[in-house]
């Protein structure tokens, strides 16, 4: 059986995910980025993560020229930025926004990031249209613990909300489905 391309997308638009900017440094000095939805942990010992990056984005051929690159983990007062570093404007003008830090290799790290985790390229693997990046982690900076994360799903952005009671609370609760059989 094919699964056509459309399908596949309307199914992956189901999935929740964290945002991520993806930032790097080119050989020019210029920082580079991207927004990213394709960001997972993959081991702790040696801490490593991996990234998901389409072939023919400018951040893709920054990180391959650089080997180094950083995971911004968004909370959702960065959603401007998502949306921002989520188009083809200039990197300039990407960067103007938001409040930046650079690492030892000169990646930009946000500020204002839940987490952003500095990383050195490992390997690689081609997966059809995007290639898989394994980045070991070198340095961790992590931001607010109670700020909100940033989440994507259906096309568009919100808010995790947990069913763990907050103090004062009921804990939460199950909806029990009413299949008509009574």
């Amino acid at each position: 059986m094919t699964i056509d391309v459309e399908s596949f997308k309307l199914g992956m638009r189901r999935l929740a995910s964290g945002v991520c900017l993806i930032t790097t440094i080119d050989t020019d000095g210029a920082a580079r980025g991207m927004t990213a939805t394709a960001v997972c942990s993959v081991s702790a010992a040696p801490p490593t993560l991996l990234c998901c990056i389409n072939r023919r984005n400018a951040t893709y051929d920054a990180i391959c020229r650089s080997a180094v690159f950083a995971v911004n983990v968004l909370s959702l007062a960065d959603r401007p930025l998502a949306d921002l570093f989520a188009t083809p404007a200039a990197a300039e003008s990407k960067f103007a926004a938001g409040h930046w830090q650079r690492d030892e290799h000169g990646v930009p790290l946000l500020v204002s990031a839940l987490a952003a985790f500095g990383c050195r390229l490992d390997k690689t693997v081609v997966a059809g249209s995007h290639e898989i990046f394994f980045g070991e982690i070198q340095s961790i900076a992590l931001g607010a613990a109670d700020a909100t994360p940033l989440l994507y799903s259906h096309g568009s952005y919100g808010a995790f909300e947990s069913l763990v009671a907050k103090p004062g609370q009921d804990n939460f609760w199950i909806p029990s489905w009413d299949d008509g059989s009574k």
